[in-house]
């Protein structure tokens, strides 16, 4: 089956994007290099395609209960312009994926999930929507959206979009009338900087692009710089960190998993897995070379295989080599002795968090 294209899929060939398949699409991947456009979202501002991800619409009389029903967030009462972080599961605790809902009004609900899981969340949505008085609506072919992420990503939105957004704190969001259309902004990200997500007619993220191109306030960044960014902070990648083997409580996400509200799919399990724990759990690990553990090599105790790793980099603001990697809960503890198979070789190294950089991070 052919890739589908973003809406400014033109515009990243005609910049000399390296273009790749990724979820479904062909997505930029770099333009200069992958460093210089991770150094540009953490020190001053960057801007990402992210028109592949999907868009779902929630409305109705059971829109909050519906909503609550396949979230395992509590959205309960929820203030409007709110978003909340949080899966959707099977019965069995698996992670059907890991999504963003934002509360736009009373009874209408935004949901924005992974471009590689639309058709499958869409389908698993509509399978739990019996019983329930709402209209579900996949609309990710309506929408463009653009990330501007970095310290400076305020003032680029506010000076070359035109957009107000100062007065929105983190996970919020709100509509706004632009252009003769309503766009959403939200002060959300996945680079663990702050930033601003944009969504509108696939015509207004073209116009906005250019602007922002136009500017020279801000570099165009593809999904190479994306993945280091989340991976340095500890964002989990669906797929990698998260998936229908990984339960929530695996990949230490428990938090998000709101047990005190009275029901959601996959609760069951999950208090369960709280209550008696899991066999593996998700971690980071710092390996004492600078080689690169890459996903799918083997994790070691005294020779023996305890785990996978996930995701791994040489860390571009931190110059380490480090991983997230899914291994036996018993070698899980901090400072515990691991080391990683790569190709012929093995690594030494030790279990840290998985936040490997913040800002206060001196190398």
């Amino acid at each position: 089956m052919e890739n589908k294209k973003t809406c400014l899929y033109d515009k990243h060939v005609a910049m000399g994007a390296l273009m790749q398949p990724f979820g479904g699409f062909e997505m930029p991947i770099q333009y200069s290099t992958i460093i210089e456009e991770h150094n540009a979202v953490r020190n001053h501002c960057g801007v990402f395609d992210v028109s592949h991800m999907g868009e779902v619409v929630v409305k109705g009389p059971d829109a909050e209960k519906y909503v609550n029903h396949i979230f395992t967030n509590d959205i309960a009462n929820a203030p409007k312009g709110q978003i909340y972080y949080g899966m959707m599961l099977y019965e069995n605790g698996g992670t059907v994926d890991d999504l963003l809902v934002y509360k736009m009004g009373e009874n209408d609900f935004f949901l924005v999930i992974n471009a590689a899981n639309i058709e499958k969340d869409f389908e698993w949505m509509t399978k739990n929507a019996s019983g329930f008085d709402i209209e579900l609506k996949n609309v990710s072919d309506d929408y463009g959206q653009l990330a501007v992420q970095g310290p400076e990503s305020e003032n680029v939105v506010e000076t070359v979009l035109g957009i107000p957004c100062k007065e929105l704190v983190f996970y919020t969001a709100k509509t706004v009338e632009k252009d003769g259309e309503t766009i959403i902004v939200s002060r959300t990200g996945y680079t663990g900087e702050d930033g601003f997500e944009i969504y509108g007619s696939q015509n207004f993220i073209r116009q906005q692009w250019d602007m922002l191109m136009k500017s020279g306030k801000c570099k165009p960044c593809g999904l190479g710089c994306r993945d280091t960014l989340r991976f340095e902070v500890g964002l989990p990648l669906y797929g990698d960190e998260l998936s229908e083997n990984i339960s929530p409580i695996m990949a230490g996400l428990g938090m998000f998993c709101k047990l005190d509200k009275q029901e959601f799919i996959g609760k069951d399990a999950i208090a369960r897995q709280k209550a008696e724990g899991v066999s593996r759990k998700l971690v980071g690990i710092e390996l004492n070379d600078r080689a690169i553990p890459r996903h799918g090599y083997a994790v070691l105790h005294d020779g023996k295989e305890i785990g996978v790793v996930t995701t791994g980099y040489h860390t571009i603001s931190t110059d380490k080599s480090v991983c997230m990697a899914l291994i036996d809960t018993e070698f899980s503890k901090l400072d515990t002795e691991v080391s990683v198979q790569i190709r012929k070789k093995t690594f030494a190294g030790k279990v840290v968090r998985k936040r490997f950089y913040d800002k206060h991070y001196k190398k």
